[in-house]
């Protein structure tokens, strides 16, 4: 498929979630961020707010990485994290709970968290690649049930990997065309960014921006030799 340096940037969000990040990282992240020209900056809890120039949207995590909180607290950190400044919430599911088939734990779990985050876009991380695909799907369903936005492969921190092609379209196939879909975690090259979307995915979670941008052509738009297929 073909996209511009400048529409695949509009795709991602640009990601520090690493526990050492410091303020000035996190403003080195929203300095680069603008100046790639992506849709937000995605960072901790408690680095927001982050000062951010006009355009560039901030998006958080709640639950995250393990997602083993309980559902008032992830709902409580969701809604601080609103007050505090973010636009939009990455929450991880109880991976356990879908593995071991109880979706109605996972849609209330959810749940829970769309309450607290009315107007607001709300991710719901399934960590996919310690699913199986009948808990990929039922994750899917229990999001969509729950009055989701997005559902997220991956939150980067899971021994088990990031993102697939195959899970995208697994989860591209479940919650159906108008759905948002997120694919994060090892997706370091312009390819695999490029394979994510074409598999169904409509935002990107990166820490690899700026490579994976130079992959798809410089700043002025323009296409490398050898890369005319992006």
């Amino acid at each position: 498929m073909t996209l511009s340096r400048a529409e695949l940037a509009r795709l991602v969000d640009h990601t520090l979630l690493k526990p050492e990040a410091t303020t000035a990282d996190v403003a080195a992240l929203v300095a680069e961020g603008a100046e790639l020209g992506v849709y937000s900056v995605c960072v901790s809890p408690s680095m927001i707010p982050p000062s951010v120039p006009d355009g560039l949207l901030v998006a958080t995590v709640c639950g995250c990485p393990s997602g083993k909180h309980t559902s008032a607290v992830k709902a409580a950190e969701a809604a601080e994290s609103i007050t505090n400044g973010a636009d939009e919430v990455d929450m991880v599911i109880d991976i356990g709970a879908a593995l071991a088939g109880d979706f109605g734990a996972v849609q209330a779990d959810i749940a829970a968290v769309r309450a607290a985050t009315k107007g607001v876009v709300l991710k719901v991380i399934i960590e996919s690649a310690a699913l199986t695909d009948d808990a990929i799907v039922g994750a899917c369903k229990a999001a969509v049930a729950a009055g989701a936005d997005f559902v997220k492969t991956s939150t980067g921190f899971h021994p088990a990997g990031g993102a697939s092609v195959h899970a995208v379209e697994l989860m591209r196939k479940t919650v159906g065309p108008d759905m948002g879909i997120k694919a994060s975690g090892g997706i370091r090259t312009a390819e695999a960014a490029l394979e994510m979307i074409a598999a169904g995915a409509t935002r990107l979670g990166l820490s690899s921006t700026r490579a994976v941008l130079d992959g798809v052509g410089p700043v002025d738009g323009t296409t490398p030799t050898g890369d005319a297929g992006y």
